[in-house]
């Protein structure tokens, strides 16, 4: 195994999350697979605003019918999820439109939350990773 695949590895394994402009996200989402971490990937091309990106979260990991569709009803269907799942899990928010008008004021909203929920994934033991993957083709800071 590779000194990146290693590292990509106890990244994946800690939680928390990933971003840089060198960050592989298909290599990432391998190695996820790999450790048995559950992989949610977003297409977020098409949400240029928060109840746009937090539907297709919804969407993507299959959150249930009574999600509310605000931060707080978010964060509590990620943190049921990586209950759900016997080591964690990844979510990857593809094409993420951050610097759109609808959207840029949130950014930073969701991803706290994102913070939030690798918080509570190492209280219970799990990882939660998430990645911002900018529209534009780069990792967003998160």
């Amino acid at each position: 195994m590779s000194s990146n695949a290693r590292n990509l590895n106890e990244c994946l394994k800690s939680g928390g999350a990933l971003a840089g402009p060198d960050l592989d996200v298909k290599a990432l989402l391998q190695a996820a697979r790999h450790l048995k971490l559950a992989v949610y990937e977003v297409d977020c091309s098409r949400a240029k605003s928060k109840s746009a990106v937090l539907r297709a979260i919804a969407n993507a990991v299959d959150f249930p019918e009574h999600f509310g569709g605000n931060l707080d009803a978010l964060y509590d269907c990620l943190c049921d999820t990586v209950l759900d799942q016997p080591a964690g899990m990844v979510l990857a928010l593809r094409q993420l439109h951050q610097d759109d008008p609808g959207l840029s004021e949130h950014a930073a909203a969701i991803a706290q939350v994102g913070e939030d929920v690798v918080e509570f994934a190492r209280e219970n033991g799990k990882a939660f990773t998430f990645v911002l993957d900018k529209a534009d083709g780069a990792v967003a800071p998160a």
